[in-house]
């Protein structure tokens, strides 16, 4: 049985803040808190500015991502197909993460596509759970990894939203309560 990915998406109220039309692949979620990475935000910066080493045609390499505002230092690496290489996590079908540096480099030179993202999002512990029941965040729930591969970065969120069956202008601030 497969584990749906989990995509974060920002309320429409959120507009004018740093995660405005944010969408984030979340990676963990638990007691100690949660992270994600930003999937719908590239840079001017390339990859080539960033790698000079790396394969000129390399994957889908181009613009290099912002995956958030934390550690922006720390690169990660999101791709779809395994090479079975230590620091390989496979979060589902054509959907695998990897910090590793070293893996980075064989799936650049392997030439399939990937996205290469500078920091990540985090929350403290029951930060998320507590934004979410606010209504800061929607949270749409997949097998598949479509959204980040087939869809491009500009549309990913209004896509995101398509999947819930929302429209924006329909969503009034505050979250649920009860």
């Amino acid at each position: 049985m497969t584990v749906p990915l989990t995509f974060l998406v920002a309320s429409p109220h959120l507009r004018g803040s740093a995660f405005e039309g944010a969408v984030i692949l979340l990676l963990e979620h638990d007691e100690t808190g949660a992270m994600g990475l930003l999937i719908n935000a590239p840079l001017e910066q390339r990859v080539q500015d960033l790698l000079p080493d790396a394969p000129a045609e390399s994957g889908t390499a181009g613009s290099a991502w912002a995956g958030g505002p934390v550690d922006p230092g720390v690169g990660w690496c999101l791709y779809r197909r395994a090479l079975d290489l230590p620091g390989e996590v496979r979060l589902a079908p054509e959907l695998l993460v990897t910090s590793s540096l070293d893996v980075l480099h064989a799936v650049m030179a392997s030439g399939q596509p990937y996205m290469l993202l500078l920091g990540y999002t985090g929350w403290g512990p029951a930060q998320l759970t507590e934004e979410a029941r606010e209504g800061t965040w929607l949270w749409v729930e997949q097998d598949t990894p479509e959204l980040l591969w087939d869809v491009p970065a500009g549309q990913r969120w209004q896509a995101a939203l398509d999947r819930l069956g929302v429209n924006p202008r329909t969503i009034m601030p505050g979250g649920a309560q009860a």
